[in-house]
């Protein structure tokens, strides 16, 4: 009887992870086609503002869930932690658009993949976890990825890797705070909280570079606005059933989707040094997140 309630929830277990991971996938799909739209509108329009438009529209979007569910969307036990990560969420985002309009898809997607490594270096000096020999050694693994990347000293750093750099951390909180919401809260609440804050925390900058947009922009901007919406979605559906640790190795799938998408479409073709560099950052990321895995489960 024990050994049968324990198969049944193993084989609970396994479809749960699946299914997560399945999300995690779909998840990157569609902001890998979020990041090819702001990408092509961003070269004529002002990041900033771009950035701006992504979340008022995303807002847009939300409208006929908003009509039928009423204020209840709104109804939440965490203001705080909503307010705190679409803040963070926001800065992020900015500096993102900011070095998606300079650098190519490939360095941009590489280097968002050194955030597992803030995430293990924060829960070391906030939450008071303990840094082991391999953990270190991973860490110092990721940052030599960085390096082959930017190769400072030998090629121009260029300020669009720098802003991705400082956008990386705040991208790790943004999705620690997002975990420990999709605990207790509905995720359309999450998503609508996320762009109101984010909206509002971009606004003042965008105004200083504003332009009005055309309506081509508009339209792609909206389609832009759509998929990330549904990918933050995905996203939080997939932590509802696996851990933040264990969904990490999929999401590097994103960077093969930026690597075709930036030769096929925007006929970028990224140097050794950035396939290298990544290679490196997914390893020692995909391993961090083998040893939380692990941990967890013991």
């Amino acid at each position: 009887m024990t050994r049968t309630f324990k198969g049944v929830v193993e084989n609970a277990g396994s479809r749960n992870i699946i299914v997560g991971m399945l999300w995690v996938v779909l998840a990157g799909l569609l902001f890998t086609g979020f990041t090819a739209i702001a990408r092509h509108v961003g070269r004529d329009l002002p990041p900033i503002e771009t950035a701006f438009l992504r979340y008022a529209l995303g807002m847009v979007t939300l409208i006929p869930i908003f009509l039928r569910r009423g204020t209840s969307l709104l109804r939440t036990k965490h203001p705080v932690l909503h307010i705190a990560r679409g803040t963070i969420h926001g800065v992020a985002v900015l500096l993102w658009f900011i070095a998606l309009a300079y650098i190519p898809l490939a360095e941009v997607m590489a280097l968002s993949f050194i955030a597992p490594i803030f995430v293990t270096i924060g829960a070391f000096l906030f939450l008071g976890e303990r840094l082991r020999l391999r953990r270190i050694v991973a860490i110092i693994a990721g940052l030599v990825g960085v390096l082959l990347i930017l190769r400072p000293g030998v090629a121009a750093i260029h300020p669009g890797a720098i802003a991705m750099l400082i956008a990386a951390p705040l991208f790790a909180a943004s999705k620690l705070f997002t975990k420990r919401l999709a605990r207790t809260e509905d995720g359309t609440t999450i998503v609508t909280y996320l762009n109101v804050c984010a909206a509002v925390t971009i606004l003042i900058p965008a105004l200083f570079v504003w332009r009005i947009p055309t309506w081509e922009e508009l339209a792609w901007l909206t389609l832009a606005a759509m998929l990330a919406t549904l990918s933050h979605l995905a996203v939080i559906r997939a932590l509802k059933l696996i851990d933040l640790t264990v969904m990490q190795p999929a999401e590097f799938l994103q960077l093969i989707w930026a690597n075709l998408l930036g030769f096929y479409i925007f006929s970028e073709q990224p140097s050794m040094w950035v396939f290298a560099g990544g290679i490196v950052i997914v390893a020692s990321a995909s391993y961090i997140a083998h040893r939380e895995a692990r941990q967890q489960q013991s």
